[in-house]
């Protein structure tokens, strides 16, 4: 009978412990390891990205000898059927007649296809100026890399009008680098939207957006398996010296940081609540708007009293976000690489 009763109270003491263990697991954390674990996943992302070959070619900086476009001499219209098919690079050293300032083939038609399908060395990619100036060596290098343009146009004339959109896939040795879409409207300097985003493999992507006009809107997101771990907008009125931001908004994973025009104080939701006994205060450098990239950083106040500002936080891989912003809206790779074998395909055929 004891041993019966002992039993008894193991197993409900077993019990007892699984249902304790249970509820603290469903507490509800608090904004500051709410916080701290979406930016653990930031990092873990920035992490990842940063070790990938998409991110090294986003990386790429304009070369001063490599320019795609002479946007005084280029009035044309470019469409993905003008283009379309498979090439190999394999240049071609006479001279040929036209003053577009493509003066050499650079890559033969091997094949069709309803796509732009490129094949060339890795070299000519990570290293643009091989690309822009003929090498020999370059003549017999492997053609390992591939761009596939599965939709694009280009078109442009005075007046700063423009109608542009790519969108395509890289792959390495047959191994996929990820994907990209690039898309550009513009009427006028001040009457101009953009986005950009590219998608690595694994899940992750980063895209950026803005528009210019009587009210400006600027905005980036870095995503994984299409929610955001970190999403920034920012609202403007106006234009030039005479622009004021009217709406701050900053989420990361479930925490939103709003700032508007005319509120006093900045509000910080969690779950979609606002938080009373939290707060924050955005401080910008010089008296200017900016990003938490730049410019701009946030100081947190939890809801035991201690502050952090978000830029410690977020810490070193906050340097590699402002990369991927910076790449992501002038797109480097697009302009120097794909629109440079785009524009030569197309004159070089005529």
């Amino acid at each position: 009978m004891k041993r019966n009763i002992l039993v008894i109270g193991i197993i409900f003491g077993l019990l007892g412990w699984s249902c304790s263990k249970v509820d603290n697991q469903s507490q509800p954390k608090g904004l500051k390891q709410s916080i701290e674990k979406n930016v653990a996943d930031i990092n873990t992302a920035m992490s990842k990205i940063s070790a990938t070959k998409g991110y090294q070619i986003l990386s790429l900086s304009t070369n001063p000898a490599s320019k795609a476009l002479d946007a005084g001499s280029f009035k044309d219209s470019i469409t993905l059927s003008l283009i379309a098919g498979v090439y190999d690079y394999q240049r071609d050293t006479i001279p040929m007649f036209h003053h577009f300032g493509y003066p050499f083939r650079l890559f033969k038609k091997t094949g069709t296809s309803d796509m732009m399908v490129v094949n060339l060395p890795q070299r000519l990619i990570f290293h643009p100026r091989y690309l822009h100036s003929f090498n020999m060596p370059d003549s017999v290098l492997k053609n390992d890399f591939k761009i596939t343009a599965s939709d694009y146009h280009f078109y442009y004339n005075y007046w700063d009008s423009l109608d542009y959109k790519l969108n395509g896939s890289l792959t390495l040795n047959s191994t996929d680098l990820g994907s990209f879409a690039i898309s550009t409207i513009s009427n006028s300097y001040k009457d101009r939207s953009s986005s950009s985003q590219y998608t690595f493999p694994g899940g992750y992507a980063v895209s950026t957006s803005w528009q210019t006009g009587d009210t400006a809107k600027l905005a980036f997101t870095l995503l994984k398996d299409n929610g955001a771990l970190l999403k920034e907008t920012t609202l403007f009125l106006g234009s030039g010296f005479h622009r004021r931001e009217k709406q701050y908004d900053l989420t990361i994973g479930n925490i939103e940081i709003k700032r508007g025009f005319g509120i006093d104080s900045i509000q910080v939701f969690m779950n979609g609540v606002l938080q009373k006994t939290a707060g924050a205060k955005i401080t910008d450098s010089a008296d200017s708007t900016g990003t938490i990239c730049n410019k701009r950083d946030i100081l947190l106040t939890f809801d035991d009293g201690t502050t952090a500002k978000l830029s410690t936080l977020i810490g070193p891989p906050l340097a590699q976000l402002k990369t991927l912003i910076s790449s992501l809206h002038d797109m480097h790779f697009a302009e120097n690489i794909v629109d440079y074998i785009a524009l030569n395909i197309f004159y070089n055929s005529r």
